[in-house]
């Protein structure tokens, strides 16, 4: 039985579910006044171990390592207190809340990374072991692997390592924390007579990398489930001095072949001496290991010349998406605004022809606009797919310039850059901080960007580019780009209804662990006027306190993770869309789009 109950108050926060036990801890999942959630991490004094506790300030070790850390690579603690109950004495600390993915879920349901993602995601645990390992004392974390990294949902390919369950200073041969429950296959040799060190936190990241560029872990087997770590160890040893590493099979470019090679050298010696020597062969330009090194990346997006970027402010240099994919079949619901756009867009677009035999202009572009979190961005991508043209995503970070004119030579660049990759769709992320209105208060500086943007975007589908903006606010854009032959259509991109949330949750639990057949219908009902992300979050809450214990998600951990999420819209914000979407259609042509 949990020492907290469900709606019991702890200090400030209100326990909301507990997420997994051991004989001397539980963990729980609790919010605060205001709604936020946190870990709540409890340890029963009584049941602990001596070694387990400063037996001068009498408090848990792993508080007083964790206490005073601070980084963005690492879960945060809140506070930490002490309480007494009549069944003994008592401590506990609170961490942020990570509302992300877990590594390992991710790997499971896309398979391996882009060479690009993956090192930008192990620079980040490689910083966040640095900071770790620059303490005084020097601490380890001594149990990474993906499962107990988390990817932030905010910042893109942002890692946070948490779980300080195995927080310590350096090990040798006497370990002060339990081994049982560690991953052995993300461990180096040492590990296996009790040596924790920073070696071994290195040669976990680099495991974790092997992983996220293969799709699998290194040395991969089935793992021994009983005995001691030593003993589950051992027949892992043995499989790997047997079984040497193919990472010149691997495809990818030198430098991950370079740290892939020496961070996971079976001898300490061999490997990597800190975390410093790792971050600067990832910020070399060229590194050469023995064997012939590949000059291919198992990323499905162009590889961009770094160091010309570097020499020349004003070059534009994105990622080209080359045609391909699912394309609409992977968007829940909103099957009328597919077939709009399959009949009025896409026939068109694929068939100039048959326009030219019609009298018909091929469509320019469209704007997707409608409350943050439906999707616009991810539709626009799939609109691509579906109509088998190569994909552009331009944010207003990559035409910014810190020059005079910067912007307006970004954008000429960006255009002939699509024109030389068309037939193209040409997407612009929140269009409205791109092309602001320049006759609003301020904006009376950009009035040249915009004027380049309109000159470029003119009959622009001539030239093989078809545009997609999208917006939260289209009120902010500058109404010329909205006119014919430019922006031929606008398109609201409303709340998910009953359907598309029956497909979000089949196409968020798809791949994961998962307990009998569960009741779709009943979640859809549950989750009305919540967005996209919101039924993400809920999956994901749902399959990080699943994984957190090992065990498939369950319909209980699902509507417990309903219950949990407030929709992220709030009434005023839905009521807010509703009065842009009525001036939308008040300025908008006869072909925009209505009774979406």
């Amino acid at each position: 039985m949990a020492i907290l109950q469900i709606q019991e108050q702890v200090g400030s926060y209100k326990v909301l579910s507990l997420i997994k036990s051991n004989h001397y801890t539980e963990t729980y999942k609790v919010e605060d006044n205001s709604g936020k959630f946190f870990f709540l991490k409890l340890f029963m004094l009584n049941r602990m171990p001596a070694t387990l506790i400063n037996q001068d300030t009498k408090i848990v070790k792993e508080i007083e390592c964790c206490k005073d850390l601070e980084h963005q690579n690492l879960i945060r603690l809140i506070e930490y207190k002490s309480f007494n109950l009549d069944s003994g004495i008592y401590q506990y600390y609170v961490t942020d809340y990570f509302m992300g993915d877990i590594l390992s879920d991710k790997l499971m349901r896309e398979g391996a990374f882009p060479e690009e993602k993956a090192l930008a995601i192990f620079r980040g645990i490689i910083v966040g072991l640095g900071y770790l390992h620059s303490q005084t004392p020097s601490l380890c974390h001594n149990d990474l692997d993906p499962s107990n990294i988390m990817l932030s949902d905010t910042i893109e390919d942002l890692p946070v390592i948490i779980d300080y369950g195995h927080l310590s200073t350096r090990c040798s041969g006497h370990v002060p924390f339990d081994t049982s429950d560690l991953n052995p296959i993300f461990h180096a040799k040492e590990t296996m007579v009790g040596i924790f060190d920073e070696q071994g936190d290195i040669f976990s990241a680099c495991a974790i990398l092997y992983t996220m560029l293969t799709g699998s872990a290194p040395w991969n087997q089935l793992l021994q489930e009983e005995g001691s770590y030593k003993e589950r160890f051992k027949s892992i040893w043995m499989y790997r001095q047997k079984n040497p590493l193919d990472i010149d099979g691997i495809n990818v470019t030198s430098k991950a072949k370079y740290i892939l090679q020496k961070g996971l050298a079976l001898k300490a010696a061999d490997r990597f001496a800190n975390v410093n020597d790792i971050l600067s062969v990832l910020d070399s330009q060229n590194v050469e290991i023995n064997e012939e090194p590949s000059t291919q990346s198992t990323a499905p997006h162009k590889q961009q010349d770094s160091t010309n970027a570097m020499q020349d402010p004003n070059t534009i240099s994105i990622d080209i998406q080359r045609g391909g994919g699912n394309g609409f079949a992977d968007i829940a619901g909103m099957q009328e605004l597919k077939d709009y756009l399959t009949k009025t867009v896409i026939f068109f677009m694929k068939n100039k022809d048959i326009a030219q035999q019609y009298g018909i202009t091929p469509p320019n572009g469209m704007l997707l606009y409608g409350p943050p979190g439906c999707g616009k961005t991810f539709f626009a991508e799939k609109f691509a797919e579906e109509t088998g043209f190569n994909f552009m995503l331009v944010k207003s970070s990559d035409v910014g310039s810190s020059l005079v004119h910067g912007t307006q030579e970004k954008v000429k660049k960006l255009f002939k850059q699509a024109e030389k990759n068309s037939p193209i769709v040409l997407c612009f992320d929140e269009f409205d901080a791109i092309v602001p209105d320049r006759g609003a208060r301020g904006n009376e500086y950009v009035a040249s960007e915009v004027n380049e943007f309109l000159s470029q975007m003119n009959n622009c589908s001539k030239r093989g580019i078809f545009i997609v903006a999208t917006s939260n606010r289209p009120d902010k854009i500058d109404p010329a780009i909205l006119r014919t032959g430019r922006i031929d259509k606008q398109v609201y991109v409303p709340l998910p209804d009953l359907e598309a949330r029956k497909e979000m949750f089949k196409m968020y639990l798809n791949n994961r662990p998962v307990e009998g057949e569960f009741d779709i219908d009943s979640f859809a009902k549950r989750t009305e006027g919540y967005i996209a992300s919101d039924i993400a979050f809920i999956v994901n809450d749902a399959a990080m306190t699943a994984a957190f214990t090992r065990k498939p998600i369950t319909t209980d951990l699902l509507n417990t993770a309903i219950t949990n999420t407030r929709p992220s819209l709030q009434k005023e914000v839905i009521e807010e869309y509703s009065y842009i979407r009525n001036r939308m259609d008040g300025i908008a042509r006869r072909n925009v789009v209505t009774g979406l």
